[in-house]
């Protein structure tokens, strides 16, 4: 395994949103709407005495003639959302796959930095990263959406960069950024002429989790959000090829998988470039899910979900599928998502959470508000407010507006800081006002446990709900569906107790049962080719003996 860092505490993966901007900004643009501030003077280099202390040079990195696979070590970190931690784990596995060692950040010779341009913080933190990295005389390699969107910011000058579709050709891009070189891969990928959705799904991974496998089932989005910065790095939507997706969840499954997330920046909207939708790949799934294995279907907009829903219904009940939808709904106030462009109103958002609450048993509904934008009135935040009383989300991301650099929104004029803060806090508190589990103690489920607890004291296992449970650290845990009773709650989980005896444990055992199919289809591979390369022999053989008789 490799050291695939995150930049965000108390979220595994963030699930985003695509974002749109019509063209890069401009320096003159970028603070036309902060009034408040300022050209800071740039302040002269001060003329230090001079001292016996000789100052230390910054390290530079070495330059490698001639790259041999497997002599450098190569440092992965991620920044954002499932896909760009899919991601990650394809370009590990590339990297992998060809010899370089996946190492921690100290004793690697090169790090791979793949970034998420959703917030300012995030960006900031990459930033801040690159500059580290060169610092201390490491060669660095930038992928994501920050490059793809804005590959002419000065930090990113003289690197090397991975655009999002280009990420199959990782392992090029290292060998000639550890030689000394830059090599910038920002362009689509295209087949035929016609843009895909990106490299193919087939590619090895590195999985952060082995137990899970996340599938990129399409990139891009057909939003045109005015906050929104992603639209800018991942285009438009390009969906992959149904087979393509379901012949990867079965190599995942093969290879001991027992959960899969689908991922993209909506998932509601897959298919419709190339005739499908989503309602069509999840039956399709179902179908090569084993048994005691799930899956889980990632952020929708709710424009895209709003025609499918008596279909997502139906596959949200089907036992191998978890009772789990992300919504973002961003706000309450239609004038708001107006001014958003999020093409829906407060009412369809209401509906699809109403739609799946009454048809799904147990269903969790989880979603997203944006606090603070430009044009929010106190009207527009109340009305926030009372959708969030109203439903009681039990999963609720809360996030500040974030100018984001190139979107229509970041030349809006901003709302007071300490206000957009007044009512961050006001929503915060609203939710934490609630226990979604309060009533969950002496509960029994069955959980499918697959991860491992921030605090690394418990097991995490998720019930058909996918609600989170904690379990003791027990040996063999890890891949297991166990039937667990609840004993105690908090606001974001709850804690239980392992009811069956370890005998009784089920185990995704997918990987097990063909394990000997797998390893038979090899022997039988290996003969075949040893046959062949005997009966090539002895045809050659056979020719030089006849050419030789001719000679003669």
């Amino acid at each position: 395994m490799y050291q695939l860092e995150k930049n965000f505490a108390g979220n595994d993966i963030d699930d985003i949103e695509d974002l749109i901007s019509a063209e890069d900004v401009k320096p003159q643009e970028r603070y036309q709407n902060k009034k408040s501030v300022t050209v800071r003077a740039k302040k002269r280099a001060q003329i230090k005495p001079e001292t016996d202390v000789e100052e230390k040079p910054t390290p530079r990195p070495t330059i490698y003639e001639s790259v041999i696979p497997g002599t450098q070590k190569v440092f992965v970190k991620t920044w954002g959302c499932a896909h760009n931690n899919s991601d990650s784990e394809y370009m590990a596995g590339q990297l992998a796959a060809y010899g370089y060692k996946l190492s921690g950040k100290d004793e690697a010779d090169l790090w791979l930095l793949n970034s998420c341009t959703v917030k300012n913080p995030s960006e900031d933190t990459f930033r801040n990263e690159i500059e580290t990295g060169m610092s201390n005389g490491k060669h660095v390699v930038v992928a994501g959406c920050v490059p793809q969107g804005a590959p002419k910011s000065d930090y990113l000058r003289g690197l090397s960069v991975i655009g999002v579709q280009q990420i199959d050709r990782v392992v090029e891009v290292v060998e000639e950024t550890l030689k000394g070189h830059s090599v910038r891969l920002l362009q689509n990928k295209k087949v035929h002429g016609r843009r895909v959705a990106g490299a193919p799904l087939s590619l090895p991974k590195v999985r952060k989790n082995p137990l899970i496998e996340i599938i990129s089932i399409n990139t891009g989005c057909l939003n045109q959000c005015t906050y929104c910065k992603t639209k800018h790095a991942r285009g438009d939507l390009a969906s992959y090829p149904p087979e393509e997706i379901v012949d990867r969840a079965r190599q995942s499954f093969a290879e001991g998988c027992c959960e899969i997330w689908l991922t993209s920046e909506d998932t509601g909207a897959y298919g419709r470039d190339i005739g499908s939708s989503l309602p069509e790949l999840l039956w399709q799934l179902v179908e090569v899910i084993p048994e005691h294995c799930m899956l889980r279907v990632g952020m929708t907009n709710p424009p895209y979900i709003l025609e499918h829903l008596e279909e997502v219904a139906k596959v949200l009940q089907h036992p191998r599928v978890y009772a789990f939808l992300h919504v973002p709904v961003q706000s309450g106030s239609d004038s708001v998502l107006g001014e958003m462009k999020r093409e829906y109103c407060r009412k369809d958002f209401e509906h699809v959470v109403d739609f799946l609450r009454e048809r799904v048993p147990g269903v969790t509904i989880a979603t997203d508000i944006i606090c603070g934008f430009p044009t929010e009135t106190e009207a527009d935040f109340e009305e926030t407010m009372t959708l969030c009383s109203k439903y009681r989300f039990p999963s609720l991301f809360i996030n500040q507006f974030f100018p984001r650099p190139g979107t229509p929104a970041a030349k809006m004029e901003r709302i007071p800081a300490n206000l957009v803060k007044k009512r961050t806090k006001r929503l915060t508190d609203l939710f934490y006002s609630y226990e979604p589990y309060a009533q969950r103690v002496g509960e029994i489920y069955t959980v499918l446990v697959t991860e491992i607890s921030h605090d690394k004291l418990h097991y995490v296992g998720h019930n058909k709900s996918y609600e989170q449970v904690l379990l003791p650290m027990r040996d063999n845990l890890l891949g297991t569906r166990v039937h667990v009773r609840i004993t105690s709650v908090s606001k974001f989980s709850m804690v239980g107790e392992i009811l069956d005896d370890e005998r009784d444990w089920t185990r995704c055992a997918q990987k097990q049962e063909e394990a000997p199919m797998e390893s038979a289809r090899m022997s039988r591979d290996k003969v075949i080719q040893r046959y062949v390369g005997i009966a090539l022999v002895v045809g050659s053989v056979a020719f030089l003996l006849q050419l030789l008789i001719k000679l003669l």
